[in-house]
């Protein structure tokens, strides 16, 4: 089909209000707004002011009202405990409305705080919801992260209810949730009111009385009694969660959402850009506790009346490779979204895909991939195995949606490899110099958004105005800065090289670590890398790159790094100045997969670092020490 990207977007450019007047009539409103956009709102304007809403009303109980209540909502897929059930949208009415009557019971209501601290079960999602329904602000935390940066964040967002569980499983183990809990709250200085626990025959926690509570226990009675509350009517502007990013001073940036214009922005994702219909199952392989376990585990799929998927587990590991495509298989998904690095971990493991023959996939129609860097190889392995389009594309926790991709609900896109597409609707992207002057076609920049930020995107910081407007405002005039580094084509195609902390200065030669991994991972034996610039004397910054191997490689690696820099040296030319490959068993990773390339950085110059608060596995740090040791370069501090 011929695609009608160019004609929606022009669309939106000639009119941007009436685009998204149009988009928000995919939303019940409890009282319609009156004003579309008000610029005087806020650090950059506000969306949808004076309408009143409820989020939970619009991804659940409408869909009951409106005939789907037997249709699948949410389909849990534990891979780690073998535990599977399928809660129809007229269940999650049940049980979200259950959870808002406990909640409401013990004080919560409109405008309080509540921190969630759960693994990737269904009470994650209730709780989420529940929040919602009464109109309450959730923090959800990743299960499992360290006590000192849980006490941040209950200091910084002071919640009144904690909703936690007994514990996490993980491949081989099993992680206990309380005690680090515990330790949070001894360390915080605000302390919540109660906490509800959701005990796992896996682990059960020892509850501590007057302020804990076994949360399951209680829901048993509640959905027994069909205890239940109203949708609370809150304003468009009003936040819905507060969800905490990583900030370059230490201290985590609490990213707000707000409900009308989070509603009114994901609704339209749904059908245009991952071309779903209401009713199909969407999957996006990720957790609550990031940003697009918010969007796309829970709530753009329900608020478009399709099923999700809640998967607890790895893409290898539980128990192989073919995990993610027994999942698929299993539960008819038409479409997946993950991260590069998943498939990259496939990849690594079952290079010939040997797995895949086991299942039958005949109903996906697409992978997107998002949250690290696609390589081309990886889209291309996986296009390849899978027979589908792989769509890379480009967002932010702070966007919340997707900021440039391939729209195959509006008819898709040639695919440029290497490009996550084109600007979708609500996105004037320009490249610019560190002057903020434009740069020309292709040419390598910081890339930006022209005010205002679409409906969807952070209106600003919990409690913190002017932390926003210096950390994304005040650098470019006029333009939210994205702090990501690239270039836009001649058709409009943008292409996201790095970090802007990521280009490298080679000797006066401005180079993206970027297209470097882009070429390393060109070579058959490799399965993934990271390129960094280390600190050189004589020329500023040199790179340096950091392999993983493919599984059943003969070759020595010695052998295979001084391919490596031939190929760099090839491809990107002498100025690269690219002369050190080192091969490592693994790459330090966040627990959402995206590379820790700015603390490989510090370990290589030998400069003392704060260990990762989202660290999958702090071991990794050491052998990566213990690897560039080994070339005589620096240790850790």
């Amino acid at each position: 089909m011929t695609s009608r990207y160019q004609d929606v977007y022009d669309g939106w450019k000639d009119n941007g209000e009436a685009f998204w007047d149009e988009a928000a009539k995919g939303i019940d409103w409890f009282t319609p707004y009156t004003k579309t956009f008000d610029g005087s709102l806020g650090p950059y304007g506000r969306w949808f002011v004076g309408g009143e809403c409820n989020t939970c009303y619009n991804c659940v109980d409408r869909h009951v009202e409106h005939g789907r209540p037997g249709q699948p909502a949410i389909i849990y897929d534990s891979a780690v405990t073998g535990g599977k059930r399928t809660y129809t949208y007229l269940e999650l009415q049940e049980q979200v409305g259950a959870m808002a009557a406990l909640l409401r019971e013990k004080g919560v209501e409109k405008g309080t705080m509540v921190l969630i601290y759960m693994p990737m079960i269904p009470q994650a999602t209730f709780a989420m919801l529940a929040c919602a329904r009464l109109g309450a602000i959730h923090s959800v935390v990743f299960g499992g992260f360290a006590s000192q940066e849980l006490a941040v964040r209950i200091d910084d967002c002071q919640p009144k209810a904690i909703v936690t569980a007994s514990c996490g499983v993980e491949p081989g183990r099993v992680v206990e949730y309380k005690p680090l809990l515990d330790k949070a709250i001894e360390l915080s200085s605000h302390k919540p009111d109660f906490c509800f626990v959701q005990q796992r025959e896996q682990h059960l926690a020892e509850l501590i009385e007057g302020r804990d509570y076994d949360l399951g226990a209680l829901m048993d009675v509640a959905v027994t009694e069909k205890m239940t509350t109203e949708c609370v009517a809150v304003s468009a502007t009003d936040p819905l969660y507060v969800l905490y990013t990583s900030g370059t001073t230490g201290q985590p940036k609490g990213v707000v959402r707000d409900n009308g214009g989070h509603m009114v922005a994901l609704k339209w994702s749904m059908e245009n850009l991952y071309g779903i219909d209401p009713g199909e199952v969407f999957w996006a392989a990720s957790d609550v506790g990031w940003v697009v376990g918010h969007s796309y585990i829970v709530y753009a799929p329900l608020l478009h009346g399709a099923a999700t998927v809640l998967y607890e587990g790895k893409p290898v590991g539980t128990p192989d490779a073919g995990a993610f495509w027994r999942v698929i298989s299993e539960h008819a998904v038409v479409s997946l979204f993950t991260a590069p690095t998943a498939f990259r971990a496939i990849k690594k493991e079952d290079p010939e895909g040997t797995e895949l023959t086991k299942y039958s996939l005949g109903g996906l129609r697409s992978l997107f991939l998002a949250g690290e860097r696609a390589d081309p190889d990886t889209i291309l392995w996986a296009e390849n195995l899978l027979g589908v389009p792989v769509i890379d594309h480009w967002w932010q926790t702070e966007t919340g949606w997707c900021i440039a991709g391939n729209p195959l609900g509006l008819g898709k896109l040639p695919v440029k490899l290497g490009s996550s597409t084109v600007p979708m609707p609500g996105y004037d992207m320009r490249v610019l110099d560190d002057e903020g002057n434009g740069v020309g076609t292709g040419e390598l920049g910081n890339i930006v958004i022209k005010l205002p930020m679409p409906p969807g995107c952070l209106p600003t910081l919990w409690n913190a105005d002017e932390r926003f407007k210096e950390a994304y405002l005040a650098e470019f005039p006029g333009y939210y800065k994205t702090a990501d580094a690239g270039m836009i084509d001649e058709d409009g195609y943008l292409f996201i090289m790095s970090r802007t902390d990521d280009i490298i200065n080679v000797a006066g030669h401005r180079l993206s670590t970027g297209g470097m991994e882009e070429v390393l991972s060109e070579h058959p034996d490799v399965a993934e890398c990271a390129v960094i610039g280390i600190a050189d004397n004589l020329k500023g910054q040199l790179p340096c790159g950091f392999v993983v191997l493919k599984s059943g490689v003969t070759k020595s690696t010695e052998v295979i790094e001084k391919e490596l820099v031939m190929l760099v040296r090839d491809k990107v030319g002498p100025v690269a100045a690219f002369k050190l490959a080192i091969t490592v068993d693994r790459l330090p990773k966040t627990r959402s997969g995206k590379i820790l390339r700015a603390t490989m950085r510090k370990i290589v110059d030998g400069q003392e670092f704060r260990m990762p608060a989202t660290i999958d596995d702090p071991a990794i740090l050491d052998e990566i020490a213990e690897a560039i040791s080994v070339r005589g370069l620096a240790s850790a501090s």
